[in-house]
């Protein structure tokens, strides 16, 4: 065991740690407020739908624990037993040296790992989902769904894989900037088609209906300077009773796609308000910032890369002999989470001023933040969010601000507004 090799042991270990701390300090947290129902949420949400939110919280907490547990052992295993330079080995002995076959080995260990976290999805779906009522998932569409995702995975995933590898091949030195500018348009690709292409594979997507809904949305649209190409409503129910809404693709292609479980649970003002916020987030553009910044994070991951691929004691730290870029990827894949998870505090911190932002437009465009807030505590009643999140833990994996803080930023930010005269949009 070199330097390295204990590193990497303890970003592995101390990841897990973290994230169990983490787990147990929400947990007693969420324990503690489990008696009477607090007062900020009397008269908000009744009794029965608390303590059933408290229940469904605890029950996938348990759960995130034995996930955490078993994804560690996972990655220790094929980090640290050896298994991964004999089937390196093993797979050139039959297949080549090729770059086809130098894919295929990176996809194949891809879609291995990914069969590890079957069980507990599972698991997860079929009984925790299932006993407090919000899964409509069957046995048939839930592997159906695994294996439409695979078979993109072999459409999409390996022939990025082999172009990447081609590039790095004729690139020479700067192979990790034209690996960083083909991945980025690849990416590009994906959001441009995605909704046009990929997502009806999943769910079926039809108009909204005409009516007083579709004419108030159309309105607000048009009154915000969101032009989009439809409103549609999405099938969500077949799998689950969870509930969003959300706008997806660029230019002529942008749609605004509502769950057919949100119109179920909602007012249509309520809707309309659910509508603003997304809207926010466009005119606010928070969607191209945070594009930016994946970009730019994806170019430094490249350039880490291309110095731990020069690195002889990066490959002896796992057993491989040095040299092959092909190792050098795969390690850095498995590595990557345990030093990006550090900086998962900031994404959610980043995360959630958007949200406040979104909300703060969708107050301002109604004219009244009532119809956002009334959005809100039905959509955390039905969806049995965790009302009471210990605020270590929500400060580092909220991407959303809890209720009682949206509420509170919605108050202060109607007051302001108010005291400085604006007229709503």
């Amino acid at each position: 065991m070199n330097t390295f090799t204990i590193g990497a042991l303890v970003l592995v270990l101390g990841k897990a740690a973290a994230q169990l701390w983490l787990n147990r300090l929400n947990q007693r947290h969420v324990r503690q407020n489990a008696g009477d129902i607090p007062e900020a949420f009397r008269g908000m949400i009744s009794v029965e739908s608390y303590h059933k939110s408290v229940a469904y919280t605890l029950a996938r907490s348990r759960l995130d624990q034995v996930q955490i547990g078993w994804d560690t052992l996972v990655l220790l295993g094929v980090l640290f037993s050896g298994i991964l330079p004999w089937a390196e080995s093993t797979f050139r002995q039959h297949y080549g040296n090729s770059l086809p076959a130098a894919a295929a080995f990176l996809f194949l260990v891809g879609a291995a790992l990914s069969f590890t976290g079957w069980p507990l999805d599972w698991y997860a779906q079929f009984r925790i989902e299932q006993r407090f009522g919000f899964n409509n998932t069957t046995p048939t569409l839930w592997w159906t769904d695994r294996l439409k995702g695979l078979g993109l995975g072999l459409l999409l995933g390996y022939p990025l894989l082999l172009l990447i590898l081609i590039v790095v091949w004729w690139a020479g030195d700067l192979w990790w900037l034209w690996t960083w500018g083909t991945v980025l348009a690849f990416e590009t690709l994906l959001l441009v088609l995605a909704p046009v292409l990929l997502m009806p594979l999943f769910n079926k997507f039809t108009p909204l209906p005409e009516g007083s809904l579709r004419t108030r949305l159309a309105e607000l649209a048009q009154r915000t300077g969101f032009r989009a190409r439809c409103i549609e409503v999405m099938d969500g129910s077949k799998r689950s009773k969870h509930s969003n809404a959300f706008f997806t693709g660029f230019g002529r292609f942008r749609k605004i796609v509502l769950f057919d479980t949100l119109l179920e649970q909602l007012e249509e003002t309520e809707l309309a308000a659910v509508l603003a916020h997304e809207i926010g987030h466009y005119k606010k553009g928070h969607i191209p910032k945070m594009l930016i910044v994946s970009a730019l994070s994806l170019l430094g991951a490249c350039y880490v890369l291309a110095l731990l691929a020069q690195a002889e004691w990066f490959y002896a730290a796992f057993g491989f002999a040095p040299g092959s870029i092909v190792v050098a990827f795969l390690l850095f894949g498995l590595l990557a989470g345990t030093v990006t998870f550090w900086v998962t505090p900031l994404a959610s911190l980043w995360s959630r001023r958007f949200e406040y932002q979104a909300d703060a437009f969708a107050a301002t465009a109604m004219g009244e933040a009532g119809s956002l807030i009334g959005a809100l505590r039905k959509l955390n009643e039905k969806n049995l969010s965790n009302l009471t999140p210990h605020p270590l833990y929500s400060g580092f994996y909220y991407s959303h601000p809890a209720l009682l803080e949206r509420e509170q930023a919605l108050a202060r930010s109607v007051a302001d507004v108010r005291q400085v005269g604006a007229p709503a949009q």
